[in-house]
């Protein structure tokens, strides 16, 4: 996915530019990059390759040598950025954040309209970014230009463009990443996870709307685009993306996760005696899990542990074998919580399934005597399409789909056999859960229910982007 941060001031802004982007770290693996203005449309610019490495490591040698009041940092976990970029209008620095699905299509115009070339990215693909800086430039004001992007692309883009001793911070059209206004004196700070603000002494002034524009430099902020009236933030920040101290909407991500797990335990009151403790998979799962076992009355234990010194992001590798040997060598388990337990888990969802397997082995190699496990969220039977989220070469790497493909025994699935398996509790439902039960070695499996998840997230369900758990989607 990634995450971005910026920062505008009447001071040197290098320093909360570094650690404000360095706290969207858990949002990204692959690249890190900061700019930083000098005002004159010069720019002091460096982007690293953060996949074994954390970000600071990487810029703790570059920030001393950066001068600048204005400047833009993000977490990518795709191409580099920010990218600087000479236009019209000057230069500028650009980075964005989500999923351009019509970029061959946006591309191709371009090439027949007389644009000459476009770079690809580290993996060989169209770069976004640079697609978002074409469509911006085609219009006489920036301003214009963001408005026209936003209505061009489908899919999902975040946007923060630096030019001069400006910022301009435009959200998705639809909301799907959040961009949060913080303040202080003398500065202006926009994020995508509010956590940035407290210990860089910012507090929230104020949360983008939808496709909303805003103007900031270190005197004052302006809007220049109204927000929009559809909102579709996506679900996945309470169940799994979100740091467990940020706000989006309003709505805390650690107390949304305690009243999901809590939802949870009240669905299982059949077979809390079965249980001797309550654990969560590192890291996200686990605030999930505290929140079922106060519910519960049953004690959360740590049977897994995780390696932070060495491993201290969630994010995977995008090779599975690299996701499974990572999965593997960062939880370490603890003996004595598991031999002879009864052990319920909670994690933040089910994706591929393959390493829950190996998990499970691995829990009974050490002697467990039952392995229960509760989804915090529905079965994923869709991959994302706006923030690369459960992201696949195949939709038959979800483990829900493959249950699904050997129920129907056919590898062709179509939404008509997909959709009666999207009732909670149907018998079809209920088939296809054991299926992934018995794929998985586990004693039991059940997962929360898409109205139940809503209703722990507190925000209206319209407001939500549900698409990976039943494929419907505004623009649909």
């Amino acid at each position: 996915m990634g995450g971005f941060f910026g920062v505008a001031s009447a001071n040197d802004c290098v320093c909360d530019l570094f650690y404000g982007t360095d706290y969207h770290s858990h949002l990204g693996t692959r690249r890190g990059g900061l700019a930083v203005s000098d005002g004159t449309g010069r720019f002091h610019r460096r982007i690293h390759d953060i996949t074994n490495a954390q970000f600071r490591s990487k810029f703790d040698d570059d920030i001393i040598k950066f001068r600048g009041k204005t400047g833009i940092g993000v977490i990518s976990d795709g191409e580099d950025q920010p990218l600087v970029i000479s236009s019209s209008f000057g230069n500028f620095a650009i980075t964005t954040v989500g999923r351009i699905n019509n970029i061959k299509e946006i591309a191709d115009q371009a090439f027949n309209s007389g644009h000459s070339h476009l770079s690809e990215s580290s993996d060989g693909e169209l770069n976004p970014t640079e697609i978002v800086a074409m469509l911006i430039c085609r219009k006489d004001t920036i301003v214009e230009g963001l408005k026209y992007a936003q209505e061009v692309i489908k899919g999902s883009c975040s946007i923060l463009l630096l030019i001069g001793d400006t910022i301009y911070a435009a959200r998705d059209k639809y909301g799907r990443t959040p961009i949060l206004l913080g303040k202080k004196q003398g500065a202006y700070a926009v994020s995508m996870e509010s956590t940035a603000f407290p210990n860089l002494d910012y507090h929230l002034e104020y949360e983008l709307g939808p496709g909303e524009i805003l103007e900031i430099n270190a005197r004052e902020v302006t809007c220049r685009k109204e927000p929009g009236n559809t909102m579709k933030i996506c679900s996945f920040f309470w169940v799994y993306y979100g740091y467990p101290s940020s706000d989006y909407e309003g709505v805390n991500t650690e107390s949304a996760r305690y009243r999901n797990g809590a939802s949870m335990a009240e669905d299982d009151k059949d077979m809390l005696k079965e249980i001797d403790s309550i654990c969560g998979i590192p890291d996200s799962g686990i605030a999930h899990a505290i929140g079922y076992s106060n519910a519960s009355g049953k004690p959360y234990h740590r049977s897994f542990v995780k390696y932070t010194p060495t491993w201290p992001r969630s994010f995977m590798p995008q090779n599975q074998s690299l996701r499974d040997l990572v999965a593997k060598m960062k939880l370490i388990p603890v003996k004595e919580q598991i031999n002879g337990k009864r052990l319920l888990f909670c994690d933040d969802s089910i994706v591929r399934g393959t390493q829950m397997k190996d998990t499970v082995f691995r829990l009974q190699d050490v002697g467990v005597k039952a392995v229960h496990m509760r989804s915090a969220c529905p079965p994923l039977l869709f991959g994302c399409k706006f923030l690369n989220f459960s992201r696949s070469r195949s939709q038959l790497d979800l483990a829900a789909r493959r249950a699904i493909a050997k129920i129907e025994n056919t590898r062709e699935l179509t939404d008509e056999m997909i959709e009666k398996y999207l009732e909670h509790g149907s018998p079809a439902y209920n088939q296809m859960v054991e299926e992934m039960r018995k794929a998985m070695h586990l004693t039991s499996l059940r997962f929360q229910s898409l109205e139940k998840l809503v209703a722990a997230i507190g925000i209206p369900r319209e407001k939500l982007c549900t698409y990976c758990w039943n494929g419907r989607d505004v623009e649909e």
